[in-house]
Order: structure tokens, then sequence, then C-alpha cells
């Protein structure tokens, strides 16, 4: 039996650690454990990360054939454009003002992930790729969410500190059902997306480095 779409993102995502604590450097935040220096580290990598993005998915929505990709991806580079004030806003409340924060030397653990976006964006089926990323947004929700409620409670940020953060831990609505629909569309033209599963576990491997070397920055 053919594999529908949904039924592939299902399979992504119950490879995917959605349990924040598991994560070593957001356990580090919640336990008040990590030094407010690797929180800076963490914004400094994110404003490095964040215009790469923004291109790498201007370019699938570029490529994608299916509308509803086009639109998935134009969203998600919109989103870039929204969070990227955000990110100083959050140095700046981990002590990283303007001139720290433009000299901050970014860690190829945390370059990684993006550096495979950007693989993605050159040479994966752009319907494929949007299923892998949907896979992994509740992780990545879930430990936005926790570092948010965890700045606040144990290092005192205040909201405008914690924006970039908050606007990642409710997910868009309609994302996933945008994701698997240019999915199925590609599915139904005879393009089976066989490597759908190796982006999202890359994307998931990568996004686990980038967590462990903002760990090694909290010790």
């Amino acid at each position: 039996m053919t594999t529908g779409a949904r039924e592939l993102l299902e399979t992504m995502r119950a490879r995917a650690d959605i349990d924040p604590l598991a994560n070593p450097f957001v356990a580090a935040v919640v336990e008040g454990r990590a030094p407010v220096a690797s929180v800076a580290a963490f914004a400094a990598e994110e404003r490095h990360i964040i215009p790469s993005d923004r291109r790498s998915f201007l370019l699938l929505a570029a490529r994608a054939e299916e509308p509803v990709a086009v639109e998935f991806f134009t969203t998600l580079a919109q989103g870039e454009n929204l969070v990227l004030p955000m990110v100083s806003a959050l140095a700046a409340g981990a002590g990283m003002a303007g001139p720290a924060l433009a000299a901050y030397e970014p860690q190829a653990g945390c370059q990684a992930y993006p550096g495979y976006v950007a693989w993605l964006a050159l040479n994966a089926d752009p319907a494929g790729a949007a299923l892998a990323l949907v896979a992994n947004f509740a992780a990545w929700g879930g430990y936005c969410a926790a570092l948010a409620g965890a700045l606040r409670e144990r290092y005192g940020f205040d909201d405008t500190s914690c924006a970039f953060l908050d606007f990642f831990a409710t997910p868009a609505p309609g994302l996933a059902e945008q994701a698997v629909r240019a999915a199925q569309e590609a599915l139904d033209a005879g393009r089976p997306l066989t490597h759908a599963r190796r982006y999202a576990r890359l994307l998931h491997d990568v996004e686990t480095t980038f967590w462990h070397t903002l760990a090694a920055v909290a010790h």
C-alpha cells in the first residue's frame, strides 16, 4: 500500500524528541544552571541562522511545483523577517549588546542546521523538505516554550526579551496542513518523495548538534 503524506509525516515525527528536558541546553536553563552568557550565545547563533534560513525558504518557494508549497515556504520566510529584530532583544536581555552581538563568531556545531537547510534548498524535492521541516516544529516549539518560561522565572527576562521564543512557542496554524497538502499533491503526481524521511532524520540530527553545542557553552 502506498504511504500517504499524513502517514509519512507521522513516521517522521515519531523519531523527533519532543521532551524539552531531554534537551541538555533547555534542561540547564530550566534548572537555572546555565550561565546567562550561554543564552546570549543562543541568540547570537540565531542571528546568523535566520537570514540563511530565510534565503533557503525563498529558494525552496521558487523551486516548488505545488502552489501550496510555494505558500508554505513564503510563509516561513516571512516569519524569519518578523523574528530577526527579536533576536537582538533576546541577546540584550542576556547582556550582549549591539557591538558584542555583531562581533560574535558562530560555532560550526550550531551552524550545521542552516547549512543543511541550505542543502535542502538546492537539492531536495521542496514538497519532501516541507514535510521534514514541520516534523521538527513541535519539538522546536516545545523547546522555545520551556526556555521562555525558565528565562522569565529564573533569570528575570521580560516579555520583550522573550518575544523571539514566544513567537515559536505556539506553532503557526495551518503550516503542517500546508506541508501535508503539498506532499500529497507531489505523491499524487507520481513523485514518491523517496528521501523525505532522510531529510527529516538529518534535520533532527543537525538540530540535536545545535543544542549539544550550546550545552557545552552552558557548563
